[in-house]
């Protein structure tokens, strides 16, 4: 038996515990046998023994293994064609086939692009893959199972049919199987029939692959397994590393879109006037294809997926294990952070403070004493009882148990001739008017933690479950433990204050000690906890308590699950902590759902991201890295985007006054990799800490459009003046045209640079002095067709791009002004 509402350690933030489970030789918690399992005494009756080692090598060699793969992320195969054939390679591909059957080999160095894209991204998803593949083995439970009659833990593919599985409370169900016994156990099957009530579960009952134990314990036999089990094709996608529906990858698609609908019309338009002006086939073929490569935002989706990949490898160096992609976008946009108190603000684990009688407090010493120590599992409620109480073992017979559940928040044992005893939150089992009741409180406003043992009539026991306990329980003792403040809470708590990020603390236990260490942390508006048995059922109404009140006690697992919503009726992005199988619900609807690597299996199951080193004090640098991937690669879409603008408008106004296109695919080339692909490969791994907002679509486009339409309408001003000089040729004109670009292109790097600092401002002036160097070297400059030999349109062209980036400055300004003032901010 266990007491409480307290939160144990090992079991979770649920205020769960492992009630009465016997651990087995080799001790994890499980029980050893049936006899153990039930929770009494079962006479002579001979332990199960499993499966023998011969059985287990025969179903081994039958095929009869729990084989569900495990897909943390792409197979090889599948990472390797999947950036490889993608559609940009196909149409970049094609124009390099036309380069080089038209025009010269130099012509075609943006085929160095598929390359590229294709190695780089290869790259980055391996190193992903293994470091996810390697860490979901370490955050994987190991299933316990008897075999000759010894219990041992295995991985879960290796358990074979007809294997006897030991479960208790938190431990997730991985096969499906009959009960053989039952010690209170009752199983969550939420995840797979979307009811939130538990299910009790008896011999010969059926236990399905995806459910999980939230009290008591017992035995199963493996009946189906591997791909036959109910929930292994569930299980298999759960576990997926996977690019899911984002707001980021919705907005890049959208960008995408739009650019595959002008390409076309583009394309023709600019190969009918190059035909025309530019005389031939091949200098038509060049012209088109320059411009149609440029518009291609080739880098956007490929710096994105290196930005994501990145991020998933740093969060695993710091033993965060993320489970899907969109987790990483999840945690730039969090504004509100459920947690729970224990194993966040306080670590796991408690002193016993006192003992407080209060009516026959010797009998009642004897009792908790006979429930310690016969408790062969102890949580870290039991642990600190054991350790601090001053009374032997009575040595008292156990005859039934009821096990501990988050809803109870008790739980209680019956001993032959002593008596039937229950042990939890004193707020439950005092009744209101109890003088005991008033006690505990002033107890628990220090933030101490108090539990009531009391006696219950004999014959009401086996009905505890739905009589009131307050109103039959003679109350003996109030227990009094000292929980221990985590060392680094208080700097964390700090951290998401100046980061804008609102902390609710949400737990089962007491409002009253919950607020007070909350206080001493210095968390805002901890001083006016509430008790969630007062909060109001309806949305709204709970949404308004919300947001006036950070400290929450007595939570249910329902009410964490209304309360998500509540929230999230209020535009709020939540992300939700949780280690506890009663957490499991509100992990699945947050916006971001982050596990304890040392809760239940379900609550890793289907939390985006595992936090294996179990320390809230981990969460400001995953928080950190969401905001500078979601962060940077916004400041990338913005170069690529212009770039995009710029070349449409480039197309257009060369079909529409018949001139030729001013530059050969090798110019293009050589700035795009200037002032768009090196820069933005640092541009997307640099430290960011601004909390990412919504409208990332309309924020890019605001930027890129009039960039874009600067960079291209002063470029063709430019080169449009060059060919009205007789005496220039058309690599001069295009030499002029290159340097007006080149020179925009950097202005507009220099502006999205923003803020500025030293390696910044040194990434802006390496890429002008490589330009410099090309302009400089001969045979760079030959290789690359530049002959800035003309000093009327260079001139031309630097006053002219100049003016535009005077104007362009001066244009984003105001509209930066303009969405300030006239937008109202968002929560989301």
């Amino acid at each position: 038996m266990t007491p409480d509402g307290a939160n144990p350690e090992g079991a979770g933030a649920d205020g769960g515990t492992r009630a009465a489970r016997p651990s087995a030789p080799g001790g994890s918690g499980h029980p050893a046998s049936p006899a153990a399992a039930d929770g009494r005494e079962r006479g002579g009756e001979a332990a199960p023994t499993g499966l023998s080692a011969a059985e287990v090598r025969e179903r081994i060699a039958a095929g009869r293994v729990n084989d569900v793969p495990r897909r943390t992320s792409r197979s090889v195969g599948e990472i390797v064609r999947a950036n490889i054939f993608t559609r940009f390679n196909a149409l970049i591909g094609s124009l390099f086939v036309l380069v080089m059957v038209f025009g010269a080999w130099q012509d075609g160095l943006f085929g160095g692009i598929i390359v590229a894209n294709s190695a780089i991204g290869v790259i980055q998803e391996l190193r992903a893959k293994r470091t996810l593949d390697r860490l979901a083995v370490v955050g994987e439970a190991p299933v316990r199972v008897v075999r000759d009659g010894e219990p041992r833990d295995l991985h879960q593919d290796e358990v074979v049919q007809d294997d006897l599985i030991v479960v208790g409370s938190g431990d997730k169900i991985v096969v499906d199987g009959p009960v053989v016994a039952s010690g209170g156990l009752e199983v969550d099957e939420s995840l797979l029939t979307g009811e939130a009530d538990p299910v009790h579960k008896r011999p010969g009952d059926e236990v399905k692959s995806g459910s999980f134990v939230v009290a008591g314990n017992g035995m199963f036999t493996a009946a189906k397994v591997g791909r036959d089990a109910y929930a292994a094709r569930l299980t298999e996608e759960a576990s997926r590393f996977t690019l899911t529906r984002s707001e980021l990858m919705d907005g890049i698609n959208r960008f995408l879109k739009y650019v595959t609908w002008l390409i076309v019309p583009t394309a023709i338009l600019l190969f009918v006037s190059q035909f025309r002006s530019a005389g031939g086939v091949s200098n038509a073929v060049t012209g088109a294809v320059a411009g149609v490569v440029t518009m291609i935002p080739e880098g956007l989706v490929l710096m994105t997926s290196i930005a994501f990949a990145v991020g998933v490898v740093r969060l695993g160096r710091r033993q965060a294990l993320v489970q899907e992609l969109p987790a990483i976008e999840g945690l730039a946009r969090v504004d509100v952070l459920c947690v729970d108190k224990t194993g966040t603000l306080t670590e796991a684990g408690m002193d016993l403070d006192q003992v407080v009688p209060l009516d026959d407090a010797r009998q009642g010493e004897r009792a908790l004493a006979a429930i310690a120590r016969s408790d062969p599992d102890p949580n870290a409620t039991m642990r600190a009882v054991r350790d601090g109480l001053d009374v032997p073992d009575p040595g008292w017979t156990q005859r039934s148990t009821v096990p501990f559940s988050s809803a109870r928040k008790w739980s209680g044992a019956s001993f032959a001739e002593h008596g039937s005893w229950v042990f939890g939150a004193a707020d439950v089992l005092l009744s209101p008017d109890d003088p005991a009741r008033t006690k505990a409180e002033d107890l628990g406003s220090t933030g101490l933690r108090v539990l009531a043992l009391a006696r219950v009539p004999d014959g009401a026991f086996a009905e505890l479950d739905r009589l009131d306990v307050a109103a039959t329980a003679r109350p003996a003792l109030l227990v009094v433990l000292r929980q221990r403040v985590r060392p680094d809470a208080k700097e964390t708590l700090a951290y998401f204050a100046e980061q804008n990020v609102t902390v609710k603390v949400i737990s089962g236990d007491n409002p009253a000690s919950v607020g007070a260490i909350a206080s001493s942390l210095g968390l805002p508006s901890a001083e006016h906890p509430v008790d969630a048995r007062t909060l109001p059922a309806g949305i709204d109404e709970m949404a308004a308590v919300l947001e006036e009140n950070s400290v929450f006690g007595r939570v249910t697992p329902q009410q964490k699950r209304d309360m998500v919503a509540a929230l999230q009726s209020r535009g709020h992005t939540v992300a939700m902590t949780g280690d506890g199988v009663n957490d499991v619900l509100a992990l699945k609807d947050s916006d971001l759902g982050i596990a304890m690597g040392a809760g239940s299996d379900a609550t890793r199951a289907v939390a985006q991201i595992v936090l294996l080193d179990n320390r809230f004090a981990t969460l400001p640098s995953v928080v950190g890295e969401g905001r500078r991937v979601l962060g940077n690669i916004e400041r990338v879409a913005n170069l690529f985007l212009t770039k995009t603008v710029y070349s449409i408008i480039l197309s257009v106004l060369v079909g529409l006054m018949h001139v030729r296109f001013p530059f050969l695919p090798r110019h293009l080339t050589l700035i795009s990799t200037l002032t768009i692909g090196v820069p933005a490969f640092f541009l997307a791994l640099a430290p960011n800490n601004e909390r990412a907002r919504p409208g990332f679509v309309p924020r890019v486009l605001r930027f890129a459009i009039p960039a874009g339409i600067a960079c291209g309408v002063a470029t063709f001003a430019g080169y449009w003046i060059a060919t009205r000089n007789v005496e220039s040729s058309f690599q001069q004109d295009s030499s002029a045209a290159s340097l007006s670009l080149f020179l925009l292109a950097l202005w507009v790097l220099v502006l999205i640079a923003r803020p500025w600092n030293w390696w910044r401002l040194g990434l802006v002036g390496l890429m002008g002095a490589a330009f410099l160097t090309v302009l400089a070297v001969p045979w760079l400059r030959h290789f690359f067709a530049l002959h800035p030999d003309d000093l009327g349109n260079d001139l031309y062209a630097l006053v002219i791009a100049g003016a535009a980036g005077v104007v362009l400055t001066l244009v984003l300004r105001v509209l930066k002004q303009q969405s300030t003032t006239g937008s109202t901010p968002s929560r989301r």
